[in-house]
């Protein structure tokens, strides 16, 4: 294990003395930094081979990087380098958008928790695409997924509008794109997980990508990532949705609007999304009503609560092909990617 990912610890430390946002970017800036430097970046390389197929993309191991740590992938070689079989960056939203008011990030570190209400905060499409197009992970074998909101200011009746703007940008640039409809933190989104709002968005959606394999000569899977807050009956049609637009993939799943297992901690009663150790077990029941439902051959990525090595291969066994993670990095460091691959690697033995 790098020697820099051993010190994780000590900086943790120094890292939740400050505000959890601030703590976000400083970790970013750092981590970029010792990337830029050829000395560091080789200390912080980290790779573990466990070879995965996911939507039809070859990874080097299970583990990825949810949306939301890399909103305008500005960070993507630099989160590569240590050790991730797929990195998800975003959610970009057509323009430019400061997200809510600040503060608007809170630990709970008797939980492993985090709250955040960020509202797709991010620099827009064109400055996204930039920052993808410069990184060259991808012409060293990494995959990387884009992924697609709306503006906090478009009619949820315009939506789809914004996806289509998305989906049109992050085409070229995506190996697989994701269509989030399950942030808390924008207005009226999670209506579009209902079943007409969801057929008619994902209708679209698929009529524009046909246009644009023709146009680019290649096909992009679509994934679309969905909330943990939602009923038996409500996974059952949107399994059933799916299928039925040619979408690849579904990421389940997205931050809660839950508080039952942060009753009160300092800031459980904040708004926003709750991510971390408590999500684990509610994801675990979705992933496992989802295989059920879709079947052996769907691709299934599971998130939420990947604390552990434990917890990757738990993912796995309710019926996850891959995983990603977010929450877990800030409180375990970046020695979770490879133990998160390693146990997946042991469970496959």
């Amino acid at each position: 294990m790098s020697i820099l990912f051993q010190a994780y610890p000590l900086a943790r430390h120094a890292l939740f003395a400050m505000d959890a946002e601030a703590a976000h970017e400083a970790t970013l800036s750092a981590l970029q930094r010792a990337y830029d430097c050829s000395l560091t970046r080789g200390l912080m390389h980290s790779q573990v081979l466990v070879p995965t197929t996911l939507m039809g993309l070859a990874l080097q191991n299970p583990v990825g990087l949810a949306a939301g740590l890399d909103k305008n992938g500005a960070h993507i070689d630099a989160m590569g380098n240590l050790g991730f079989g797929f990195i998800e960056v975003g959610t970009v939203t057509p323009r430019a958008q400061p997200g809510n008011p600040k503060p608007r990030m809170f630990r709970l570190p008797d939980a492993e928790a985090l709250i955040n209400r960020l509202g797709f905060n991010n620099q827009g499409l064109d400055a996204f695409l930039a920052n993808v197009q410069r990184s060259t992970w991808r012409e060293r074998g990494g995959v990387i997924g884009l992924n697609i909101g709306k503006n906090a200011d478009t009619p949820i009746e315009q939506a789809a509008d914004d996806y289509l703007i998305g989906l049109s940008g992050v085409y070229p640039h995506a190996d697989y794109i994701t269509v989030n409809i399950s942030s808390p933190n924008t207005k009226n989104l999670r209506a579009l997980q209902g079943e007409h709002e969801l057929d008619q968005l994902l209708s679209q959606l698929a009529t524009r990508r046909l246009a644009l394999a023709q146009q680019h000569q290649k096909r992009v899977p679509l994934a679309v990532k969905i909330a943990p807050d939602l009923t038996e009956e409500q996974i059952d049609i949107i399994a059933e949705v799916l299928p039925r637009h040619g979408i690849d993939g579904v990421i389940a799943t997205n931050t809660t609007l839950s508080r039952e297992a942060v009753q009160g901690q300092k800031y459980a009663e904040e708004a926003g999304g709750l991510s971390g150790a408590p999500l684990h077990a509610r994801s675990l029941e979705v992933i496992g009503r989802l295989r059920a439902k879709l079947g052996t051959d769907f691709a299934i990525i599971g998130v939420g609560g990947i604390m552990s090595g434990k917890h990757a291969a738990e993912k796995m066994a309710a019926g996850a092909n891959a995983v990603q993670l977010y929450t877990g990095l800030i409180y375990r460091g970046p020695s979770l990617v490879g133990e998160c691959a390693k146990e997946i690697g042991r469970q496959r033995r």
